[in-house]
């Protein structure tokens, strides 16, 4: 079992920044790989970013490609997703979610192929 939680959320105006921590214990968590979602008011939970085992991978949804930077501590056990230049359309819950992988560089995109998730963390953005 692996627990995450999600902190770093609130409320920013449009054109600010946030950083985002999912915090996981329990299994050795550089045996993941991990990854964040959001979910807007009325809409299907979507992809936002992944990044491999090793760090040595990461994809971005094109909506954040250029704003949000995905990263990890494998010695902290955390994993952050530093964003800026944010707009309202990135007002969400945003969940971070972790796959056991023997992949070092593989990196997942679809909610199915992640095994553990964190209750999530609102992000608002007010223009």
């Amino acid at each position: 079992q692996v627990q995450l939680v999600e902190s770093g959320g609130g409320l920013v105006q449009a054109g600010g920044s946030l950083r985002l921590s999912c915090a996981a214990s329990g299994r050795t968590f550089s045996g993941y790989a991990m990854g964040w979602f959001r979910q807007a008011p009325g809409k299907e939970r979507e992809f936002v970013a992944t990044i491999s085992r090793s760090a040595g991978r990461t994809d971005y949804a094109d909506s954040v490609k250029a704003r949000f930077t995905i990263s990890r501590d494998n010695a902290k056990n955390t994993v952050y997703l530093q964003m800026i230049s944010l707009k309202p359309e990135d007002t969400a819950v945003y969940y971070c979610a972790a796959r056991s992988t023997t992949g070092l560089s593989f990196t997942y995109k679809r909610e199915y192929e992640y095994d553990y998730w964190g209750q999530g963390t609102q992000v608002t953005v007010s223009s």
